[in-house]
Parts: C-alpha cells; sequence; structure tokens
C-alpha cells in the first residue's frame, strides 16, 4: 500500500492529512498559529512559525498513521493564496513579516492605479480586479519598507513568493524556489493566457523577476524534501492553492459545476474549462490548474473575506462562544435572528463589491436582541454574501447553477447550510469528506506521483454525504436578500 501526505497551510493553522491510495483519510493532525494585528487593517504571520508548525504537524500525522515513510508515495501542498514571505536565500530566513491575504495596507497604492486608468489592462491581462488582496503589492511594499531590499532581490540574494514557495524551499532545503500556476495566477504578475511572469506587471509593481520563484504546472514532481523533515527523502508532487486545490478535490472538472469552501473566509469557483472568462461583474478570471503537459484551465472565483472569520470574532471580540461550533447552538435558540443584520465587513469586502473602505455594520439591533440573535445574523451574514457570489457568478456564466458543492469547517453546521440552501434556492451538496481542499492536494500529488492516470479514475472517491434543500419561498427569499443589500450600503458607505 502507497500512502499520500496532504499537507493544508491555512490561514490560522497548518494540518497534515495522510491518505491511502483510495483516498482515505488515515490520521490528521492540526496546529493553530499566532495572527498578528500590528495596526487597523494589517495582517501578518510568522513564517517561520508557520514553517514549524509544517514540520510538526507532518511527522506527527506520519507517526499517527504508524506507516512507513518509505511508503509514502509523495506530498502534496495546499496553501493560503497571496500572502506573501520575502527570505534571505543564503540562511533561509524571513526578513520580514509575512504579509497575510487580509492584509489591506497597499489599499491606497490600488486606489492611485485604479485612478491612473490601469485596472482595464489589469483585469486583462491577469485576470483581477485592482485590490490589495493580492499579492503584487504586498511584495511591492515589502521591497519598499526592508533596507536595501529591492537592490538585494535584483542581486539574487533575497527570494518571494506565497507561502507554497516558502514550505517547498525549506522542504528541499533551499534547493527549489518554485511556485505552481495557481498560486503564480493570483499575485497580479502572471499573464493568465500564457502562464508566464508578465514583464509589464512586473516593471508596474517594481518587482525584480530575480525575486520571484519559478511557474510549474500543478502534478507534476517539484523537488524532494531533506531526509531530516521525515527520516527519507519524500518526493513533492503536487502544489496548489487552497481554494483550486477543493475545486478540485470536489472534482469539479466539467464547466458548470461550481463549489463554495467555507473557511476563514468563503471562497466560490466555477470551472469555465479551456477558455478564460473574461467577469463583467467583478469576478476575478483565475487559472483554475494545469496537470503536467496539458493547457491551462482556467475558473471564474469570488472570495468573501469573512466567512469563519465572523465566528471567530464571535467568539474572541464579542467573547459570546467559547469554541467556533458553538455558534451553531446559540445560533439555533432563536427561529431567526429577529430583525438584527450583520455585514462582516471586517477587512472591507471582497466580490462582487471590492471595497477596502466598507466596514462591519450590526444593523435592527433592539432591547430585545440577544446573543442568539447576533450569532443568528452571523451565519446569515456569511451566508447572504455567499449568495452574492452565486448570483453574480450566474450573470457571468449565462447559466442556471443547478446546485452548489461545499466544503471548509463552517460547512459541518447543518444550519448554517440549511440556511444557505434557502437563501439561493437551489441544493447546497456537503461531500462526506468536508476537508477537500487537503484531498485535492493528495490527488494533485497521487496523479504526480503515477497512482492515477487520470481524472476519471479519481471519480470513484467522491461521496456525497446530505443534500440541503430550501424550505422557503421564492418572495421571501428576495425580501430577506433586499433587506441584506440595504444593509450592504450601510456599510460601505458608514462614514457619509
Amino acid at each position: 500500500m502507497k500512502y499520500l501526505l496532504a499537507l493544508d497551510q491555512g490561514t490560522t493553522s497548518s494540518r497534515t492529512i495522510v491518505y491511502d491510495e483510495t483516498c482515505t483519510p488515515l490520521a490528521s493532525v492540526q496546529k493553530e498559529f499566532t495572527q498578528n494585528f500590528p495596526q487597523p487593517g494589517w495582517v501578518e504571520h510568522d513564517a517561520d512559525e508557520i514553517w514549524r508548525g509544517v514540520e510538526e504537524t507532518a511527522r506527527n500525522a506520519v507517526a499517527k498513521a504508524g506507516i512507513d515513510v518509505a511508503d509514502i508515495a509523495a506530498i502534496g501542498i495546499t496553501n493560503q493564496r497571496e500572502t506573501v514571505v520575502l527570505w534571505d536565500r543564503a540562511t533561509g530566513q524571513p526578513v520580514a513579516p509575512a504579509i497575510v491575504w487580509q492584509d489591506r495596507r497597499t489599499a491606497d497604492h490600488m486606489s492611485a492605479l485604479r485612478e491612473s486608468g490601469m485596472e482595464a489592462r489589469i483585469q486583462q491581462k491577469t485576470g483581477l480586479v485592482l485590490d490589495s488582496y493580492f499579492s503584487a503589492s504586498k511584495l511591492h511594499w515589502l521591497l519598499r519598507q526592508v533596507p536595501n531590499a529591492r537592490a538585494r532581490a535584483a542581486a539574487g540574494e533575497l527570494a518571494a513568493g506565497n507561502i507554497d514557495s516558502w514550505l517547498i524551499f525549506k522542504l528541499t532545503g533551499g534547493r527549489e524556489h518554485v511556485t505552481d500556476v495557481t498560486n503564480a495566477s493570483r499575485t497580479m504578475l502572471m499573464n493568465i493566457h500564457s502562464g508566464e511572469w508578465d514583464e509589464e506587471m512586473l516593471a508596474l509593481f517594481d518587482i525584480p523577476r530575480a525575486v520571484l520563484p519559478r511557474i510549474t504546472p500543478n502534478a507534476v514532481e517539484l523537488g524532494e524534501t531533506v531526509a531530516g523533515f521525515l527520516g527519507k527523502p519524500v518526493p513533492v508532487c503536487g502544489g496548489v492553492g487552497d481554494q483550486h486545490s477543493a475545486l478540485f478535490g470536489q472534482l469539479c472538472t466539467q464547466p458548470g459545476l461550481v463549489k463554495c469552501t467555507y473557511g476563514t473566509g468563503c471562497f466560490m469557483l466555477a470551472f469555465t474549462g479551456a477558455e478564460p472568462v473574461a467577469s463583467k461583474n467583478r469576478l476575478l478570471t483565475t487559472v483554475a490548474w494545469k496537470l503536467g503537459d496539458a493547457p491551462l484551465q482556467y475558473a471564474l472565483e469570488g472570495s468573501v473575506f469573512a466567512g469563519g472569520a465572523a465566528i471567530q470574532w464571535l467568539r474572541d471580540g464579542l467573547k459570546i462562544i467559547r469554541t467556533a461550533p458553538e455558534v451553531n447552538e446559540l445560533a439555533a435558540q432563536v427561529a431567526d435572528a429577529g430583525g438584527v443584520t450583520l455585514v462582516p465587513a471586517f477587512t472591507g469586502m471582497g466580490a462582487p463589491y471590492w471595497d477596502s473602505t466598507a466596514r462591519g455594520t450590526l444593523l435592527g439591533l433592539t432591547r430585545g436582541t440577544t446573543g442568539a440573535h447576533i450569532a443568528r445574523a452571523t451565519l446569515d451574514g456569511i451566508a447572504f454574501q455567499v449568495a452574492d457570489l452565486l448570483g453574480a457568478m450566474e450573470k457571468d456564466s449565462g447559466r442556471r447553477i443547478p446546485e452548489l458543492r461545499v466544503d471548509g469547517g463552517a460547512c459541518a453546521s447543518d444550519l448554517l447550510m440549511q440556511i444557505q440552501a434557502d437563501l439561493i434556492g437551489i441544493p447546497v451538496e456537503r461531500p462526506r469528506n468536508v476537508e477537500t481542499t487537503a484531498l485535492g492536494a493528495a490527488m494533485m500529488a497521487g496523479l504526480g506521483a503515477g497512482i492515477w492516470r487520470n481524472v476519471d479514475e479519481l471519480k470513484q472517491v467522491r461521496e456525497t454525504d446530505r443534500r440541503f434543500t430550501a424550505t422557503t419561498t421564492a418572495k421571501d427569499r428576495r425580501a430577506r436578500l433586499k433587506t441584506w443589500r440595504k444593509a450592504i450600503k450601510r456599510a460601505r458607505h458608514w462614514i457619509d
């Protein structure tokens, strides 16, 4: 029996899952790491802490599974995208904190580019809208703020990349500085039509090519780990950004299939095939994956910044729950939110609004409002944002989406999934294995290592756990969405 190791490096934790050849999970180990907020709107991670967590979870997962390292066919990596690390090639040490995808410190830079008329050109080449969410402006900021960084980067002394590049560099003992095409497509530096770094974008953000990793396909060998990582070298045969990995793990490999991952944020992707679809509704055109020598495949994506993060706010900010799962029990104490609406725009709003000035807004409070109402409004707020994404997807694709495939930690909530089905009016399908981000990475690694010859051989792996169908009327749905859109206006114009 051969095994696959999925390194799932997320926004708030690192996790390793061991799978067998049937994609059955045998062991899982997870470790949270520190979230740093040095200023309002700033979010940072310690890349060294992330690396130590990946080492720890990988070793513990292998031990927990009770397998021989020699029987691990390959490692697959999936990661939080857009988060940027800048490090010294010689020492392998970061020269600054990693700037997280949620960080808004470069919002003014993006506004200036928009005012200069560059947005259409950038979107045509990269598929992305002008927003500080993406990697380019973060790296531009680091190269300007870290002493002598721009000159050292141009001289090849520094290396930069998203978390995937950082992990592969550490896993291979500094031998490989690479990134897969999905992560590269989220930097605002790659031309999504050619799959290569774009010279015009590099010049626009003043980023030397020498600091960037080599772009690779997804299901190929990316390097081999140093023996010290697990005791014996293991090939790394798959790398893929977290949302693309979930799309693949859900086997959304035919145009029109859509998935939504409920994690720290909520991320919806619709697979569109071999041709990139330009969005007219402020969605993103992104690379879905590139399997070996096959052509690039594309997807439309909408991103919500605060999904599970809104539940964390109830836990860590308001302190009305002790653990994230308690939100379901609290919210279930009331039949509805009692007229309360929460727009969880704590770090601005993503698709389809892309408004970095929006702020979290809680409306409809009365003396009768309880913590249960606020908890229910929080679940509603997550589901409303996903409904907005789905509406934009249907407009761009020109077709009615028949079902929504869901995954991620928060989709384990039956209450949230029922609320979601009620708001979008189509079935919500939850797979038996909801950790499809890690599963997708394992599948990519298995393809790269030759365990499976093609995608068709993977179709027997996916099993459905439950389908949620709407229990409300279309009239009620329209009324609730109308109230939500009024709240959105308040959140976007809170200082007017």
